[in-house]
């Protein structure tokens, strides 16, 4: 029986939406989980950025921040903590790690670029391709049986890699990403010894290595727990040791860091972190704030020190994994094994009379609201699938998966039970549920305002 390594002072109330009313509301937001307003949920599942609690300790640092423009004492704080961990010489505050990566990007990429990731997600795609570059994803082969135990499932393709590197367009790398845990496919962890191999590779071609390192806390515990070679060790030691196999590293604090805004890109080299400094004080803010307030990055140094915490953490990785046996234990097909961040189910196995064209990820999220009041996030063919000029994607996405995200220190066992009572109910009617089509969308990351509609 695991318990939380910490008491709630805390609440707010959740609202108990009829079923009618999640059918109206459904349909008045084009049947986009995104679209639906907070205050029309029950049990919010859509993501884990920046929607986890923060500590008193926390509370009591945002009264402490010095709103000075430039040079401000909060900024020290902030800037001593993200270099104790990363070791890298050069950090800039950012807002939002979008930011971070539109500025990086803006830098490194020219038309025609490509960056090669274990898995890009979909803002870091986005701003990829708007800067000119190609992401080519390359998840290590073991990802691709989504049962099996495999403990590193977010390792990179070595030997893709490598053949990327020695090929036609070897040249056109700019950059090598390890985004740890790997989100788009799984939550699933990086282990310090392929990073260290990933790294020996780059080095050999000269390309430099990059963390998308939103879950650098998260991905350190499970290597204690699955690495034999890291068997005791201090979640933060490995952390560190994955931060310094890296030329640079862009990191969300919205996620292991509690925060609700914020984050950072850190560097080593001097006249890439010059140019990146230039462009955050023309786009975004002088370089010691970054667009975030003072009380922002003292609450966020102080998250860095607690998300490393070896009894939060253990307990985060228990809860995801005893509510994937949970919804195992009901048919549901579940990613495995689980990580710390989200379960991710997969849809297309569960619905198997729907193509990817048909959405199943939307589908499924879709039943989940309407059953209960549950919003989470679809992971497929709305989200990665490659665009055409009409309605329907060109290309389906590697696998249609839906993410149940479980923001930080915010929800018990009993609200994900009750999430588990409503997907069994979906588990058992899985073969009426009705596919969706696109209505609306934009260029770029569709799956946050497009219009859908079900399939008759």
């Amino acid at each position: 029986m695991f318990v939380e390594p910490y008491k709630i002072k805390m609440v707010e109330p959740i609202p108990f939406l009829s079923a009618e009313d999640r059918q109206r509301l459904l349909r008045e937001a084009g049947h986009n989980l995104f679209r639906v307003e907070a205050r029309h949920v029950t049990i919010d599942l859509l993501t884990d950025s920046g929607t986890g609690a923060m500590s008193a300790a926390q509370w009591g640092a945002l009264l402490a921040g010095d709103e000075s423009y430039a040079g401000a004492t909060s900024w020290s704080f902030f800037e001593a903590a993200v270099k104790e961990l990363t070791g890298h010489s050069h950090v800039l505050p950012v807002r939002q790690v979008r930011a971070a990566e539109r500025i990086l990007f803006g830098t490194l990429l020219e038309h025609g670029s490509l960056t090669v990731a274990n898995g890009h997600f979909d803002t870091t795609i986005a701003n990829v391709l708007l800067a000119g570059g190609k992401p080519v994803d390359l998840p290590c082969l073991e990802s691709a049986d989504t049962s099996s135990s495999f403990p590193f499932k977010g390792n990179l393709d070595l030997v893709a890699l490598r053949e990327v590197l020695t090929g036609a367009d070897g040249s056109r790398v700019a950059m090598v990403i390890l985004t740890i845990t790997d989100n788009a496919g799984g939550g699933h962890p990086v282990s310090p010894g392929h990073a260290a191999e990933v790294r020996a590779l780059c080095d050999e071609f000269d390309v430099p290595l990059f963390l998308d390192a939103a879950r650098f806390a998260e991905n350190a515990h499970l290597v204690t727990v699955r690495d034999p070679a890291h068997s005791g060790e201090l979640p933060r030691g490995v952390a560190k040791e994955l931060f310094r196999l890296a030329h640079g590293a862009w990191c969300s604090m919205k996620k292991d860091a509690f925060g609700n805004i914020g984050g950072f890109l850190s560097l080593t080299d001097d006249a890439l972190a010059h140019e990146c400094r230039n462009l955050l004080i023309a786009t975004e803010g002088f370089s010691t704030y970054g667009g975030l307030a003072g009380r922002d990055l003292e609450a966020l140094a102080q998250g860095l020190q607690e998300a490393t915490d070896p009894a939060y953490l253990a307990h985060r990785a228990d809860t995801a994994s005893w509510f994937a046996d949970e919804l195992a234990a009901i048919g549901m097909p579940v990613l495995r094994p689980a990580g710390c961040h989200a379960v991710f189910l997969d849809a297309g196995a569960l619905l198997p009379h729907l193509s990817p064209q048909q959405l199943p990820g939307v589908a499924l999220a879709g039943e989940f609201y309407l059953q209960a009041g549950i919003r989470c996030a679809e992971m497929g063919t709305l989200t990665f699938g490659r665009m055409q000029r009409g309605a329907e994607p060109a290309r389906a996405a590697r696998r249609e998966l839906l993410r149940l995200a479980l923001p930080r220190r915010v929800y018990t066992r009993s609200h994900l039970e009750y999430v588990v009572e409503a997907a069994a109910a979906i588990v058992r009617r899985a073969h009426e549920v009705p596919g969706y089509r696109i209505l609306s969308q934009p260029l770029h990351l569709r799956h946050f305002t497009a219009t859908l509609e079900p399939l008759a």
